[in-house]
């Protein structure tokens, strides 16, 4: 495997799941390069559960060769294939929408600049606006309700779906496309029509909260983000705490986990894996900093790669983590060329933390449970980081 290694959610549907999930509020995916041997550009992806059974990219690519012989769908054929694995993510991409996933893993994508999250209640908030967006543009602003999207309720669905009507992954919509959205915000309520854009993601982002403590809040593992990840660090005064904001992020690329973890660890194991079953290593490079107090701040939507960060820190004693227990993604996935350019994705293995904790299923366990949500969580990492130290 050559090129790039995303640790990131498949989907199983064709059209749109995974794009979904990887912008859905602040799930992104990225692409990094170099962590996996062997197979295609795009290779070992991180997903969930069962694995496929050995040999099955065979059992795939033959049912997608048999149909185009037949002048039957090649695609469809090995969607049937992958459906009767029990390879519950198992993914089947044309070439159309693997180059579109892609672009999301090179952090690109197309939409209106806005991020989602599902309150307590069912509705739908809008938690961040991107400058220069298309709602940047239209004045819409974080905290305004998002009722509908092209006339349909937003309240009560998942934020996945939200997402996914914002881009217009169904109607495969492109740069250019207009969406209707209804708004409220206090007593105000009005429709506004975007016109969706290609945009860039914003991956890390930089904060302060009381007592010198510092909020790094990584929202993907997208290409490049460990090395931003070090460059937020340096601007960190010597000795300040440091929250590494991991709430909500779905993962990215392996590589650049790997990466993350090297800013904070000196060498040493970051996970362990295995590909058809043979076990091999990831390890951070040497030279990370050791000195700032460091709490890892998860929920129950931080996934995959961002759950192997976590397990290292965790794991290697450098960070207390805070907040509620991990998704529990933590499969491998390669894909494969099918004929007639489609490509499958298929799991093929499964990592787990320097002590041997299996994440896929189970998740990590925090080590300071606490509501993750909101303001307070944040206020509880200050006050570990602004504690008394030993």
């Amino acid at each position: 495997m050559s090129g790039r290694d995303p640790f990131c959610q498949p989907r199983r549907a064709r059209h749109g799941a995974v794009l979904t999930l990887v912008f859905a509020g602040v799930l992104v995916a990225g692409a990094a390069s170099g962590a996996f041997p062997h197979g295609d550009r795009r290779a070992a992806r991180d997903t969930a559960r069962s694995a496929a059974p050995a040999g099955h990219h065979e059992d795939v690519a033959r049912a997608a060769a048999e149909a185009m012989a037949d002048g039957k769908s090649p695609l469809e054929a090995a969607e049937r294939a992958v459906s009767r694995s029990g390879d519950r993510w198992g993914a089947v991409y044309s070439r159309g929408e693997y180059e579109e996933l892609e672009d999301a893993l090179d952090g690109r994508y197309t939409g209106v600049g806005l991020s989602a999250r599902r309150e307590r209640d069912g509705r739908i908030a809008i938690s961040r606006v991107r400058a220069g967006s298309p709602a940047d543009d239209a004045g819409i602003r974080a905290g305004d309700r998002l009722r509908s999207v092209d006339g349909e309720p937003a309240d009560g669905r998942p934020v996945t779906e939200v997402v996914a009507a914002l881009r217009g992954d169904a109607a495969g919509a492109g740069a250019g496309s207009p969406v209707r959205l209804g708004l409220e915000r206090g007593a105000r309520s009005w429709t506004e029509t975007l016109r969706r854009a290609r945009l860039s993601t914003e991956p890390v982002t930089v904060g302060a909260l009381a007592d010198g403590v510092t909020v790094i809040e990584v929202s993907s593992f997208s290409k490049g983000v460990g090395d931003q990840l070090r460059t937020a660090l340096t601007r960190v005064p010597a000795g300040a705490g440091v929250v590494l904001d991991l709430r909500g992020n779905s993962g990215g690329l392996v590589a650049e986990a790997v990466t993350a973890a090297s800013v904070f660890l000196n060498g040493g194991l970051v996970a362990t894996y295995d590909v058809d079953g043979e076990q091999r290593a990831l390890h951070a490079r040497p030279g990370g900093d050791l000195t700032r107090p460091l709490v890892a701040l998860v929920d129950g939507g931080t996934m995959s790669a961002a759950e192997l960060l976590t397990g290292a820190l965790q794991d290697r004693g450098r960070a207390v983590v805070v907040g509620s227990r991990t998704f529990g993604k933590g499969s491998v996935q390669m894909p494969s060329r099918l004929p007639g350019g489609s490509v499958a994705e298929l799991t093929v293995g499964h990592y787990r933390t320097p002590s041997g904790h299996s994440v896929d299923g189970t998740g990590i366990a925090p080590d300071l449970e606490t509501d993750p949500a909101g303001p307070a969580a944040l206020e509880r990492a200050r006050a570990i980081l602004s504690g008394p130290r030993g």
